[in-house]
Protein backbone atom coordinates (compact mmCIF):
# COMPACT_ATOMS: atom_id res chain seq x y z
CA UNK A 1 0.00 0.00 0.00
CA UNK A 2 1.26 3.47 -0.86
CA UNK A 3 2.24 5.94 1.82
CA UNK A 4 1.69 9.70 1.85
CA UNK A 5 4.50 11.96 3.03
CA UNK A 6 2.82 15.03 4.52
CA UNK A 7 4.88 18.13 5.33
CA UNK A 8 3.48 21.21 7.06
CA UNK A 9 4.63 24.28 5.12
CA UNK A 10 2.49 27.06 6.64
CA UNK A 11 1.29 28.06 10.09
CA UNK A 12 -2.11 27.09 11.46
CA UNK A 13 -2.50 30.49 13.12
CA UNK A 14 -5.68 32.15 11.89
CA UNK A 15 -7.17 28.88 10.68
CA UNK A 16 -10.50 27.41 11.68
CA UNK A 17 -10.99 24.86 14.45
CA UNK A 18 -11.50 22.16 11.80
CA UNK A 19 -8.10 22.97 10.27
CA UNK A 20 -6.40 22.93 13.69
CA UNK A 21 -8.02 19.59 14.48
CA UNK A 22 -7.05 18.10 11.11
CA UNK A 23 -3.41 19.09 11.53
CA UNK A 24 -3.36 17.64 15.05
CA UNK A 25 -4.98 14.39 13.86
CA UNK A 26 -2.37 14.09 11.13
CA UNK A 27 0.32 14.45 13.80
CA UNK A 28 1.60 17.83 12.61
CA UNK A 29 2.54 20.41 15.22
CA UNK A 30 5.11 22.71 13.62
CA UNK A 31 6.23 24.04 10.24
CA UNK A 32 8.67 21.69 8.54
CA UNK A 33 7.48 18.59 10.39
CA UNK A 34 7.01 15.49 8.23
CA UNK A 35 4.75 12.50 8.87
CA UNK A 36 4.06 9.33 6.88
CA UNK A 37 0.45 8.22 6.65
CA UNK A 38 -1.18 5.34 4.74
CA UNK A 39 -3.05 6.37 1.59
CA UNK A 40 -6.58 5.92 2.96
CA UNK A 41 -9.76 7.98 2.45
CA UNK A 42 -9.88 9.30 6.02
CA UNK A 43 -6.36 10.74 5.74
CA UNK A 44 -7.09 12.13 2.28
CA UNK A 45 -10.08 13.98 3.78
CA UNK A 46 -7.98 15.52 6.55
CA UNK A 47 -5.35 16.55 4.01
CA UNK A 48 -8.05 18.09 1.80
CA UNK A 49 -9.18 20.29 4.73
CA UNK A 50 -5.65 21.74 5.12
CA UNK A 51 -4.37 21.46 1.55
CA UNK A 52 -3.14 25.08 1.60
CA UNK A 53 -0.99 24.41 4.71
CA UNK A 54 0.71 21.14 3.70
CA UNK A 55 2.69 19.54 0.90
CA UNK A 56 1.86 15.92 0.02
CA UNK A 57 4.02 13.39 -1.83
CA UNK A 58 3.40 9.72 -2.55
CA UNK A 59 6.13 7.30 -1.50
CA UNK A 60 6.30 3.55 -2.03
Amino acid sequence: MAQLKVTQIKSKIGGSKQQHDSLRSLGLRRIGQVVLKPDRPEFRGMIQAVRHLVRVEEVD
